[in-house]
């Protein structure tokens, strides 16, 4: 008589993808409703335009780390199709799937390897993106803070929410400026890493009311540091090879926005791009903070209460926000769900526990 296997590795990480699936899109099924009957009103071919716009953007997501990988002597070239592939697969992760566990940097790690990359690289590439996307978001908000002020557009007693905004994005651009002076100084990357440990652990340690005494081993921290510190040395040498990832990161940081805008357009607002500028930039950084797949929630009522200080109305604010949230939640899921799953198919034994490994090290 034949042994019944048992549910398997790949068979868990499936079903318990499609739960999370099911569990962001019934917290947004309020949402959802208003953003459908907001659609009645839109124009549609202007929507459509949605398409070819997302599409680039996950393509300059990937760019910025390929153009990166590209600029190695043993890097091994990649197709535009497996470019836009693994590009639209880890859009996926970071919106329907919790960073943890296989979904975190180990798979990012794992997903690369054929590419020839390290997990050293990845770990340095994965946070290089952030750093990049991030400061250029904060620095096209003040450009459009600084664009409201000069046509007026804010009235006077709503101006005090663009000084917010714009301290907001000045701190996020210096503590960004500081992360990269921070990893060239390995004393410092080695105290601030410390500092983020004994935080991490103290906090394990008092939600889960003594019974996880540590998250994070001094060996991961030091792991770590050297890691980064050695990719941070070798773009500090080769500076050409930063180049490529900026210039597709600021295309990349003017479509998320662009996103939005293009939803404002289709209802008649072409005016509202700055808003929508200082209004992401806000969005994005609570959205980084909350323990939500892509922030949801907290990033859609920060932004379109943002926009409604700015003046905008907040009818017409929260269906744009909304209706943009769930037109990317369902392009992010359509586009990226199918290849995601297809490259975990494939994970094997060894495979796993490589990741395993990987995410045990801390990248």
């Amino acid at each position: 008589m034949a042994k019944k296997k048992g549910i398997t590795f790949r068979q868990i990480l499936s079903i318990v993808t499609f739960i999370l699936i099911a569990i962001v899109v019934w917290n947004m099924r309020g949402e959802l409703k208003s953003a459908i009957d907001y659609l009645a009103h839109m124009n549609i071919g202007v929507i459509l335009l949605l398409i070819p716009e997302q599409l680039f953007m996950y393509y300059c997501a990937g760019q910025m780390f390929f153009s990166y990988m590209a600029a190695k002597k043993d890097a091994k070239k990649i197709s535009n199709w497996n470019l836009m592939r693994i590009a639209l697969e880890l859009n996926f992760m970071n919106h329907a799937v919790p960073s943890g566990g296989v979904s975190g940097l180990g798979y990012v790690a794992w997903r690369l390897k054929p590419y020839g990359a390290t997990p050293a690289q990845a770990s340095f590439m994965y946070v290089l993106r952030y750093a990049i996307t991030v400061f250029f978001n904060q620095a096209q908000t003040l450009v459009a803070i600084v664009a409201l002020l000069i046509m007026g557009a804010v009235a006077p007693e709503n101006r005090y929410m663009l000084g917010i905004v714009g301290v907001i994005s000045v701190a996020v651009i210096f503590m960004v400026i500081g992360g990269v002076w921070i990893a060239g100084k390995r004393k410092a990357l080695n105290f601030v890493a410390e500092v983020i440990r004994r935080v991490a652990n103290w906090g394990a340690r008092v939600f889960s009311f003594g019974k996880k005494k540590e998250v994070l081993s001094k060996e991961t921290v030091e792991h770590f540091c050297e890691e980064i510190s050695a990719d941070y040395e070798e773009a500090r040498r080769n500076k050409n090879m930063l180049k490529k990832p900026i210039l597709w990161g600021v295309a990349y940081s003017f479509l998320e926005v662009a996103t939005y805008w293009i939803v404002g357009i289709s209802m008649g607002h072409p005016e509202l791009l700055p808003q929508i500028m200082v209004a992401e930039a806000v969005g994005s950084v609570l959205g980084a903070v909350i323990p939500t797949p892509g922030g949801t929630g907290g990033y859609e009522a920060s932004m379109a209460g943002v926009m409604w200080a700015l003046g905008v109305d907040l009818g017409l604010a929260t269906s744009v926000v909304v209706t943009t949230r769930v037109i990317v939640l369902v392009g992010t899921i359509a586009s990226g769900y199918g290849f995601y799953q297809h490259a975990i198919s494939k994970l094997g034994k060894e495979d796993k526990e490589e990741i395993e490994e990987i995410n045990k090290r801390g990248i």
